[in-house]
Formats: C-alpha cells, sequence, structure tokens
C-alpha cells in the first residue's frame, strides 16, 4: 500500500491524531452518528495536511482534484486572518477531513475495481455515443454536443444548416480520442476523406468517471441507476 511504504512521512499531531481509551469513548458518544464500533481500540483522525498528503499518494483524478482544490485555496486564502477554533470545532475539523480521505480512497478503489469491467465491453474504434449506449440513461443524441463544449472535439462544418463533421481537438487527441479515416468516392464527384472520432482505452474510462459524477447528459426518463452492459473488449495494440 501507498500509506506503508510512506507512513514515516506522516507525524502525529501534525497529519494525524490518534485516539485511544477514555477519549475514544467520549468521542464515540459525543459522536454518535458516526457508528464507531465498539469493538474498536483506537482511531486515526487524519487533519487536512494528513488528508492533503493523502491525495499526493493517489494518481486519481479525485486525488489531483483535491490537490488543485488546495492549491486555489493556498493562493487565494494565505494572507486572511486565522479565527479561533476550540478543541470540539478542531475534533470536528479533524472529522470531516478523515470522511473527505476516506470517502476519496473508496471512490478511487469503487473506480479502479469498474477499469476490468469496463474494459470488457470496449471495442477499439467505437464512437462516443456508442460507448454511450451501454451506460443506463444517458442521452446519446446529445454527446457529441457535449464533448464539443469540453474541448474534445471541434466542428469542421461552417454551414450550420448542415450536419456537423466533427473533428478531434488538441486537448483530447492521443489521450481520450483519436480519428478513424475513411475514403469516400461519391458516384460522380471527388473523392474526399471522412474523418470520424473514436474513443481511445482512456477515453473510456474517463466517460466512465464522468457518467458516475454525474456530469454527461442523461435522458428525461432515466431511472437514476448508473449501470453498464457488457459487450466484447479488444485490446488496443501497445
Amino acid at each position: 500500500m501507498n500509506y506503508s511504504r510512506n507512513a514515516d512521512r506522516f507525524v502525529e499531531g501534525k497529519h494525524f491524531f490518534k485516539v485511544t481509551g477514555e477519549e475514544l469513548a467520549n468521542l464515540r458518544v459525543t459522536f454518535s452518528y458516526l457508528q464507531i464500533s465498539s469493538k474498536t481500540r483506537s482511531l486515526m483522525l487524519w487533519t487536512e495536511r494528513g488528508a492533503a498528503n493523502h491525495a499526493k499518494m493517489l494518481e486519481t483524478d479525485q486525488a489531483w482534484g483535491y490537490h488543485e482544490d488546495l492549491v486555489e485555496f493556498y493562493f487565494t486564502q494565505r494572507n486572511a486572518t486565522a479565527l479561533p477554533v476550540s478543541r470540539k470545532e478542531l475534533a470536528l475539523m479533524v472529522i470531516e477531513a478523515e470522511e473527505r480521505a476516506e470517502a476519496a480512497a473508496l471512490e478511487n478503489k469503487t473506480l479502479s475495481a469498474t477499469v476490468e469491467s469496463l474494459e470488457k465491453h470496449f471495442t477499439k474504434g467505437m464512437t462516443i455515443p456508442a460507448f454511450c449506449k451501454a451506460l443506463n440513461g444517458v442521452n446519446i443524441n446529445k454527446m457529441m454536443w457535449w464533448a464539443f463544449e469540453r474541448n474534445w472535439v471541434f466542428n469542421e462544418q461552417r454551414d450550420p444548416e448542415k450536419d456537423p463533421r466533427w473533428r478531434v481537438a488538441s486537448y483530447a487527441r492521443d489521450k481520450y480520442l483519436t480519428e478513424d479515416q475513411t475514403q469516400i468516392t461519391p458516384h460522380g464527384k471527388d473523392a474526399f476523406t471522412k474523418f470520424t472520432p473514436v474513443l481511445l482505452e482512456k477515453g473510456c474510462h474517463r466517460l466512465y468517471q464522468l457518467y458516475m459524477k454525474g456530469e454527461l447528459p442523461m435522458k428525461k426518463t432515466w431511472d437514476g441507476e448508473y449501470s453498464h452492459d457488457k459487450a466484447i473488449y479488444t485490446p488496443e495494440n501497445k
């Protein structure tokens, strides 16, 4: 585990508080809604610094998001005057920090567990709408415009009266998406190349993460359940 390898970097009183004995018993009664088991002999309460160090050890979008929040707070609030904090308020802050760290760790574990399942229904050359057909409740008719708003694709078609001609934007190229090229030769017309944005494996995982966070466009008839259907997985050439 990352924590085991970095345990010496965590300092008691700075990154965590270890609660035992009578203090643990009082905590169990005072914060009964936490449902601390009577079998628990000690409890590690992580401070904000400790939670931040945990985030540093995780290479996930959630961990990076937490780290970015810390950086933003530092550069916008570092000159603010700190208000006095009581021991009770400090305890609550510590518990909240621990809950956030545990939630981040659980989310990371859950997302890691879905990767294997995701790979079973990812097929090389799959478009964004085709992949999202397997995600319960997603409005696939809005997905390409959603990708456009997130700068994954751009519309090469200049005429607003005609169907969009989607191309992969530089932000997502070779990261989340690539392009399939098809040579089209219409009867009596000049040949042209049709470009189709298709998902890379990392793009598949990123879409699923955003799906689970509720950031994809959903159907009005969606039943509120996050799930996906299984299909065949074809690994990409490394």
